[in-house]
């Protein structure tokens, strides 16, 4: 099997979009939740919080005959992969065009606007609004299939719209895709954008928080006194690269993918289940070779729901045991949904490469039925590790598991 390593990275996220801004977040333990006076006008909404991507701007190649089929989570997928491609000094390299670069990227949907207009097809019988590239906007392989017209590649597309897991199954779809030989390398990840109807449809599950005046003490992942979860948005995109590939034109290494894993719980399409999220991490663990006792950091999903949170620390707990330290990013930047799986690999990984891991904040009072694990709390802990999980647990009951390694030259 080929070794797969990470050349490159592209970030738009809530709390910025290189690491050094990122990691300066992350030590200030502050989120950056937002209340949107925006969503006020939506009545029966119970939440006003999200965290918006950090302000960016877009070169001007980005065009409005560039982007005329993107909506806001396609532009920022291909921004991030541009930024991504520029790392790993493929940019305009013919390897893009050669059918041996490939792209697995997810979203939850494609641009809410444009699903609202085809809404409004249905709900007052006509057309207006509606054009050519409308539905273009609105599939959920928006962002995976406008990289690949924006860059010219003619490798696989792979889509992954899973939800919480779109991300993360990106990224472990293109490891796979390397480590079997159908390619060389991949543009793996995924975006998101921020909008009411995202939050009205957890809204409706009751799973969102709703202490509108004070946006600063939420989410809350483990805590007893958690109330759910905000949402935020982001794109983010790693260039994966056959190991004797990206060493053989001279490429610098951010790290090693080595294990995924991911199955299905196949009970509810809501309620998450421990047992098979437990086997998601071994089914990681067994495809990198290592033992639980090698992983030295645990990214959880971490969403600041119950039923989430219960489960998932007692899954961990089961595989792991009290041994290994836990925190949630979800707790400074909110949900990002389909982008939450790969910014947050990144961040483990980078936090993994820093041997600083930040706490999970506003996490005061562990709730009692969650797992019994090392929680890192105020002031993150400095961990000399060369392995860490990334977990990640979407909606209809489909579980993730990356292990990535630190790359030693």
């Amino acid at each position: 099997m080929k070794r797969v390593v990470i050349t490159g990275v592209g970030a738009l996220s809530p709390l910025g979009h290189d690491w050094s801004t990122v990691r300066a977040r992350l030590k200030e333990e502050r989120n950056v939740v937002q209340y949107l006076t925006a969503w006020d006008g939506y009545e029966g909404l119970n939440t006003r919080m999200g965290a918006p991507v950090a302000p960016f701007e877009l070169p001007a190649h980005y065009n409005r005959k560039a982007t005329r089929s993107m909506g806001r989570v396609a532009v920022m997928g291909v921004r991030a992969s541009e930024l991504a491609l520029i790392d790993a000094g493929l940019l305009g390299d013919p390897l893009l065009s050669s059918g041996r670069l490939g792209i697995s990227y997810g979203s939850s949907v494609g641009s809410p606007a444009a699903i609202g207009d085809f809404g409004n097809m249905i709900s007052h019988k006509t057309t207006e609004g509606i054009t050519a590239n409308t539905y273009i906007k609105m599939m959920s392989h928006t962002a995976a299939v406008n990289i690949g017209v924006f860059f010219g590649i003619t490798g696989r597309i792979i889509t992954t719209s899973s939800a919480c897991t779109a991300g993360s199954q990106g990224i472990g779809y293109a490891f796979e895709a390397i480590q079997s030989g159908r390619q060389v390398a991949m543009l793996a990840g995924g975006a998101e954008e921020l909008d009411a109807i995202d939050a009205a449809v957890v809204d409706t599950l009751f799973a969102t928080s709703t202490v509108n005046d004070t946006p600063h003490l939420t989410p809350r992942p483990f805590d007893a006194k958690r109330d759910g979860l905000v949402l935020g948005e982001g794109a983010c995109t790693l260039v994966l690269e056959e190991l004797g590939h990206a060493q053989a034109r001279g490429a610098r290494i951010l790290g090693e993918i080595i294990g995924f894993g991911t199955n299905s719980d196949g009970t509810h399409v809501t309620q998450p289940n421990a047992r098979t999220m437990a086997q998601a991490m071994r089914l990681a663990l067994d495809s990198a070779a290592v033992p639980p006792e090698a992983i030295g950091y645990v990214n959880a999903h971490g969403t600041a729901t119950e039923h989430g949170d219960l489960a998932e620390t007692n899954a961990t707990a089961e595989v792991f045991g009290q041994r290994t330290p836990i925190s949630s990013i979800k707790s400074y930047m909110g949900h990002t949904l389909g982008a939450c799986g790969a910014l947050e690999a990144w961040m483990s990984l980078e936090m993994m490469r820093d041997g600083w891991f930040a706490p999970t904040i506003n996490l005061t009072e562990v709730d009692a039925r969650c797992g019994d694990l090392d929680y890192i709390g105020a002031g993150g802990r400095a961990i000399d590790t060369d392995l860490v999980m990334s977990n990640n647990f979407a909606f209809g009951g489909i579980n993730t598991s990356l292990v990535l390694r630190r790359w030693q030259d």
